[in-house]
């Protein structure tokens, strides 16, 4: 009992002690202070790379575009495949060709756009595996759109992160809508699927 009572009047002598001791308390600090700002470096590489990734697909959408748009995809008979070789030539970033989804279709007008285009997502919020490829005639309206699913790398509570499709990664889309050219070929079969 008489050591637990000098351990016990020693304790605010222990207590004054370890509050002045300042040894280390420099490398707690960093500790404390260190693991938010990597956080947010790594944050800001992913969304520098989502960005950057987001826009080669936009452009690579945009120069594909332009061989609907002005006949030359109908005129060389292109599918689906050819069509998504050619766009990605435009390609640059981290994007990896193969995992480019296209989903091309031709509308009369303008107004017939609007609430005719289905979801690129499945019911669980998944990218879809297979899309349309149709890029009409001289004079139709088409709607170009590319999807990529991007691997988001950090995994951060839902609301917070980048990811915004069912499994956790990021869908990043381009899309472009035009009025093709009236240039006179006669329509090569267009395949489904990409």
């Amino acid at each position: 009992m008489t050591s637990l009572r000098n351990w016990v009047d020693r304790l605010p002598r222990l207590a004054l002690r370890f509050r002045a001791d300042r040894s280390g308390a420099s490398a707690l600090e960093f500790a404390i202070v260190a693991t938010p700002v990597i956080f947010l470096l790594l944050a800001v590489i992913e969304v520098s790379l989502v960005f950057i990734a987001t826009f080669s697909l936009e452009n690579a959408t945009a120069q594909g575009a332009r061989l609907i748009r002005t006949g030359q995809a109908q005129a060389q008979g292109f599918n689906a495949g050819a069509f998504q070789s050619e766009l990605c030539k435009n390609l640059a970033g981290p994007l990896d060709c193969a995992r480019v989804k296209l989903d091309v279709r031709h509308f009369s007008n303008f107004g017939g756009v609007s609430g005719n285009l289905p979801s690129p997502l499945d019911g669980k919020g998944n990218l879809k595996n297979s899309f349309s490829y149709d890029p009409g005639k001289g004079g139709d309206v088409v709607v170009v759109r590319a999807f990529y699913e991007w691997e988001v790398t950090g995994r951060m509570p839902k609301g917070v992160g980048l990811s915004n499709l069912g499994n956790g990664n990021r869908l990043l889309q381009a899309t472009a809508t035009f009025r093709n050219e009236p240039f006179k070929t006669a329509p090569q079969g267009g395949g489904a699927g990409s």
